[in-house]
């Protein structure tokens, strides 16, 4: 959503936009669309029109995005929290436990966190310690009792 400086001050007589408005901006609101499109395959479109495709049997199934999704956002919050910092590279190895039985949700989540860079090992544990405990939004919207461990590894760059 784009909004001009005069549009949104021009709203100011309208509370109940405004806030809406400013919700949308700030991230307090989403929306998306998915749509099945024949056979295992749906499409999934976000209010920017971006796309992902999907597919239950083949992959990427929705279960498996969502485990990559916990991992892109704790990789945004770790990159996020070195930005003071020399480093090259931030990647995240996943791995999950599911629900044997319908509905099988996520039981336990482990990511392995590789830094490339000159970052104190304590540091890079902290900054993906705070990722769960209060910045990964994705990780937050799983059940309580999905239990999500972690471990990292700092390397020297290779440049």
């Amino acid at each position: 959503m784009v909004l001009i400086t005069g549009q949104l001050d021009s709203l100011h007589e309208h509370n109940g936009l405004r806030w809406f408005l400013v919700m949308m901006l700030i991230g307090g609101f989403m929306k998306g669309l998915v749509e099945w499109t024949g056979g295992n395959n749906l499409v999934g479109i976000n209010s920017n029109g971006q796309r992902i495709e999907m597919n239950w049997n083949d992959g990427p199934s929705p279960m498996q995005i969502t485990l990559q999704m916990v991992g892109a956002c704790s990789v945004v919050d770790v990159v996020v929290g070195l930005k003071d910092r020399d480093f090259t590279k931030v990647w995240v190895e996943l791995d999950s436990t599911r629900n044997d039985e319908p509905p099988r949700y996520f039981k336990s989540m482990h990511l392995v966190f590789h830094i490339e860079g000159d970052v104190p090992i304590k540091l890079a544990e902290r900054i993906v310690d705070k990722a769960f405990e209060k910045y990964c939004s994705v990780s937050n919207s799983l059940r309580p009792d999905c239990k999500i461990t972690s471990e990292v590894f700092v390397h020297e760059s290779k440049s």
